[in-house]
């Protein structure tokens, strides 16, 4: 069984389309038809419905697609532990990282290590936390700098990095800024802005009011943590940002009772061999 069909059934099953398939892998939309042709083929099965413009998984399709993943995870990884045996740091690293990890806590790290190894092509990826959990469960990343999940997922090994506490904020002029007994209830009084209740921020601010009895507010939401600083600058409402994000634009609100901190840190496959270039700048990280 061809590796280059495997990946072209992974890249159909997993985006639904043959053509954004096709873009990924940088073939022609033909040349990936033909390689699903071919493993139908050698599988004597179906493995595609294909309806209209849509683009669906048979039964035989499901079944193959946990496997698929299996045997190119296998194979990946044998080819990074023989390349191991030397001591070569080279290759690619696929990196996935937040966008406030990324923008504010990597670059010492990502500077050393280029510098040192400059024979790396690094694969820096922006996503939200929560996917770059995925991306690493399902081996599309050999390693991430994220907001740590709350809840342990078994297979990844989370290594804390940073501790990241979060502050209620508003801009100078808001009414808000000028109370001194603030408590959770005034903070329902007013508009918000607010990463999505889907995120581990999100979920983290929504315990935080229901440890008050309260239900989060309605909200304005976006995840990206700078657009909620420039929102929330301009008065659209207050909101909840990174400490370190902090500047004179913005004033620190302290309700009673609703201390917040997340954790940043490096996520890993327990059951995968890191190539000698992660490895490497693992130790950066660590030291940086």
């Amino acid at each position: 069984m061809d590796t280059q069909n495997l990946r072209a059934f992974l890249a159909v099953a997993e985006s639904g389309s043959f053509s954004e398939a096709a873009v990924q892998l940088h073939l022609t939309q033909p040349a990936v038809s033909k390689r699903i042709a071919v493993l139908e083929s050698e599988l004597d099965t179906r493995l595609f419905d294909r309806i209209g413009r849509s683009t669906q998984l048979t039964e035989s399709g499901r079944t193959l697609l946990p496997r698929a993943r299996e045997i190119l995870l296998a194979i990946e990884d044998t080819r990074r532990s023989l390349h191991n045996l030397t001591d070569v740091v080279s290759g690619t690293l696929s990196i996935g990282t937040s966008h406030h990890a990324g923008l504010h806590r990597l670059p010492p790290a990502l500077r050393q290590f280029a510098r040192a190894h400059p024979q790396v092509a690094l694969d820096i990826r922006f996503m939200d936390s929560e996917q770059a959990h995925e991306a690493v469960l399902h081996g599309d990343l050999e390693l991430a700098v994220v907001t740590l999940s709350p809840i342990d997922i078994p297979q990844l090994q989370r290594t804390l990095l940073w501790h990241d506490p979060l502050a209620f904020v508003c801009a100078l002029d808001h009414p808000l800024a000028s109370m001194r007994m603030l408590k959770a209830t005034d903070l329902m009084e007013h508009a918000a802005v607010l990463p999505g209740e889907a995120t581990y921020t999100g979920r983290l601010i929504r315990e935080a009011f229901e440890a008050q009895g309260l239900a989060l507010p309605r909200a304005m939401k976006t995840n990206y943590l700078e657009t909620l600083k420039m929102l929330a600058g301009v008065g659209l409402g207050w909101s909840v940002l990174p400490k370190t994000m902090l500047d004179d634009e913005l004033v620190e609100l302290t309700p009673q009772g609703m201390a917040i901190s997340r954790e940043l840190g490096l996520i890993v496959h327990r059951e995968r061999s890191l190539s000698n270039a992660a490895r490497i700048f693992i130790q950066h990280l660590s030291t940086g």
